[in-house]
């Protein structure tokens, strides 16, 4: 009898059985990212029954296996851990105070995890992401291509949503990228932006200028503010993060060599070290192999140094 030929098992571990984790969770065995999906949380209780309504539908999509519960021991061995478990911003905390709290909880997980998965990649989507990717990082002494965040991939699909809207294009055909902070400081890089090869404010819809300094301004308002408005309506943002998140895991468990705008710590780019920041990224089998510098306006740069100096000063006042 012929040897069975089966792709290699992939594992993908998710610490935090909320509404992000479990999203990302449900995003990964329908997409079929990964053969093996263990969600890790605290409440083992509510990480078992989220692991369990998983796997119940696990007929009607790959061979995945999916467990959940409270043992971090279930984690063992995973190529990819993305980390979405944190404290919740309460009512009048700012996200320093709760940069401070999550700060704590790593203090305590990141050893455990490094325990469980030495080699895993490791990716933060826990807010403040950028800030805790760094804390994360130092405290678990792993080099910056294995513990990066989500960064703004998220805010980049934003982004392309509206542009493609309003050009009347497929969002793929869409080129503009979000940089910077995960955060309000956030910003939209215009100077090389395109549609197909068209430079953005070029694009003419019967002869008329679509992308005006006007609704370049407004789209990157609507792009900052986004996850507001979701949470006013909802409480949460759950499943765009999910398949974003989705796709970073997939770049490395594919060995893909992506281009992605994730976050990992900078080391000398555009003159910027030891704050992680989102620059367009090569993300492959061990990680970012490579934080990319596009050339930006003079504008652009400044926008770029402060996004630098908020995250810096976020940084200095935790200590880390």
């Amino acid at each position: 009898m012929a040897n069975i030929t089966t792709r290699p098992v992939t594992k993908l571990g998710i610490v935090g059985a909320g509404s992000v984790g479990t999203s990302m969770a449900y995003a990964a065995i329908i997409r079929d990212t990964a053969r093996q999906i263990a969600i890790y949380d605290i409440d083992a209780v509510r990480a078992e029954a989220e692991g369990l309504d998983l796997a119940h539908g696990t007929q009607f999509t790959g061979a995945n296996t999916v467990t959940g519960g409270g043992n971090i021991e279930d984690l063992a061995g995973a190529d990819v851990i993305a980390i979405t478990a944190g404290a919740r911003q309460q009512p009048g905390q700012s996200r320093l105070d709760l940069a401070g709290a999550n700060v704590r909880i790593l203090e305590k997980l990141m050893p455990q995890l490094m325990e469980q998965a030495p080699d895993a990649v490791y990716i933060m989507v826990t807010n403040p992401a950028d800030v805790l990717a760094v804390a994360a990082q130092k405290i678990a002494g792993l080099p910056r291509n294995r513990m990066f965040s989500s960064g703004t991939v998220l805010d980049t699909s934003r982004l392309r949503l509206l542009l493609a809207r309003e050009a009347h294009v497929l969002m793929t055909s869409v080129h503009a990228t979000i940089i910077g902070e995960h955060g309000d400081s956030e910003f939209p890089v215009w100077s090389n932006a395109t549609i197909g090869p068209v430079p953005i404010r070029e694009w003419e819809i019967s002869g008329r200028q679509v992308f005006t300094d006007e609704f370049l301004a407004a789209a990157t308002d609507d792009v900052v503010n986004a996850a507001y408005k979701v949470i006013e309506g909802k409480g949460a943002t759950n499943y765009a993060i999910g398949l974003a998140g989705v796709r970073i895991i997939e770049a490395v468990l594919n060995a893909e060599n992506a281009v992605l705008p994730v976050a990992a710590t900078l080391n000398g780019e555009y003159g910027i070290s030891g704050v992680a920041l989102s620059l367009p990224s090569i993300v492959g089998h061990n990680g970012v192999y490579k934080m990319l510098e596009m050339p930006l306006d003079e504008a652009e740069t400044g926008k770029l140094m402060a996004s630098a100096e908020t995250l810096q000063g976020t940084l200095t006042s935790l200590g880390i």
